[in-house]
């Protein structure tokens, strides 16, 4: 099987989908936020690995904890998965955290700070202009 081949694909897009409902509803580790979400998977072609991009709503405390748990559960999840699709080989699972979600909020709430300072320049513009105005 291809990297890029429709079959990987549909395989990326299943195990993504299972991994996020295993996190989701079945696992009871208390150290796994209830807000982590399965952002990519990425499978092997030979179906021997598995990397799954995580990411945690919360502090650096909090993804840490999550990490470790989802590492702690790794057999778990995987028997799980084997369970649920049938591959013929279950990938080993690695986590790896992705903070582009965090990335991109910080930067939406940059550009809205940005945004709020350019009215309010503009607003000082013009109550200049308005001034100056008013003196001549």
């Amino acid at each position: 099987m291809r990297k890029n081949s429709v079959k990987n694909t549909r395989v990326n897009g299943e195990v993504q989908r299972v991994l996020a409902e295993i996190i989701r509803g079945e696992i009871k580790d208390p150290r796994i936020s209830p807000w982590t979400s399965v952002v990519a998977v990425e499978v092997a072609p030979d179906l021997k690995s598995c990397k799954a991009w995580i990411s945690v709503l919360g502090g650096e405390e909090t993804r840490e904890a999550t990490l470790q748990g989802l590492k702690s559960a790794e057999g778990f999840i995987k028997r799980k998965l084997a369970k649920t699709i049938n591959l013929r080989n279950t990938p080993d699972i690695t986590f790896v955290m992705d903070q582009s979600i965090e990335y991109g909020v910080n930067m939406s709430h940059r550009i809205d700070e940005v945004i709020a300072g350019q009215s309010g320049r503009e607003e000082e513009a013009k109550e200049a202009v308005n001034e100056a105005e008013e003196e001549e």
